[in-house]
């Protein structure tokens, strides 16, 4: 293992029936980092991470975590590794209050007092709806509710697919906040993200797909700086995504 790296996938191709999705991408993903995984719809984001959280398997290369081989692994075994998902469809449970969704996420003792108020002050709207049916709350609250699920419990790693798709400008602000006090933890996490001017506030490195394969890794940073680069890579500009 690359020293400083807590996931890599390498030559990792994936067929859902017979489709062949991803054609041999390599990525790594560094400890105490977030990583943006950018790319025009279609390029194979998601795909890459249901094949890491084994929800679809690979059908050739290796998905390593901390150096060991995790991609013959079940799902609820990955996740007990510490690595927590959270994905387009937020999974949480409408009938459920807030509180009881969190509480589905722990382990057997349940709440850790100091976690959930940790939690709780990066969402505060969620400590006032405590008590309030999940399915009942704004599309913004959903999506803290499911980012708080999966880091209710100490993780090592966070993957979150497309966190801010459909909120107002407002509530993406607030979770670009989360992220960056998250990243101020050392969270270790992997972002997909269409919302650039999120993907620029919040990302340490990226790494960009299209048609199945990693085209381009580097600093976010040096993205956010090269329209050029943008318009070759995404087909569109940063600057545009104010």
């Amino acid at each position: 293992m690359t020293e400083g790296t807590l996931l890599r996938l390498a030559g990792v191709h994936t067929h859902i029936g017979r489709y062949h999705i991803l054609h041999g991408v390599d990525l790594a993903v560094r400890t105490g980092r977030l990583t943006m995984l950018l790319g025009r719809n279609g390029a194979g984001k998601t795909t890459t991470l249901r094949t890491i959280m084994g929800l679809w398997r690979r059908s050739a290369g290796e998905v390593r975590f901390d150096g060991s081989e995790i991609g013959d692994l079940p799902t609820p075994d990955i996740a007990r590794l510490g690595v927590a998902y959270v994905p387009e469809s937020m999974g949480i449970f409408g009938q459920l209050t807030v509180r009881e969704n969190l509480l589905l996420a722990t382990g057997p003792k349940g709440f850790e007092s100091a976690r959930l108020e940790a939690v709780l002050e990066l969402f505060p709207a969620l400590r006032e709806r405590w008590q309030v049916a999940a399915g009942a709350l704004s599309g913004g609250q959903k999506q803290m509710l499911a980012i708080s699920r999966a880091i209710i419990e100490e993780r090592r790693l966070l993957i979150v697919d497309e966190p801010t798709k459909g909120l107002a400008p407002a509530v993406i602000q607030h979770l670009i906040n989360a992220f960056l006090r998250l990243k101020a933890t050392a969270t270790t996490i992997l972002l997909v993200e269409q919302n650039f001017h999120m993907a620029r506030s919040v990302g340490d490195d990226v790494a960009v797909m299209d048609d199945g394969r990693i085209v381009h890794t580097g600093a976010m940073a040096d993205l956010a700086a090269d329209e050029r680069l943008q318009q070759q890579l995404l087909g569109l500009s940063l600057a545009s995504h104010q």
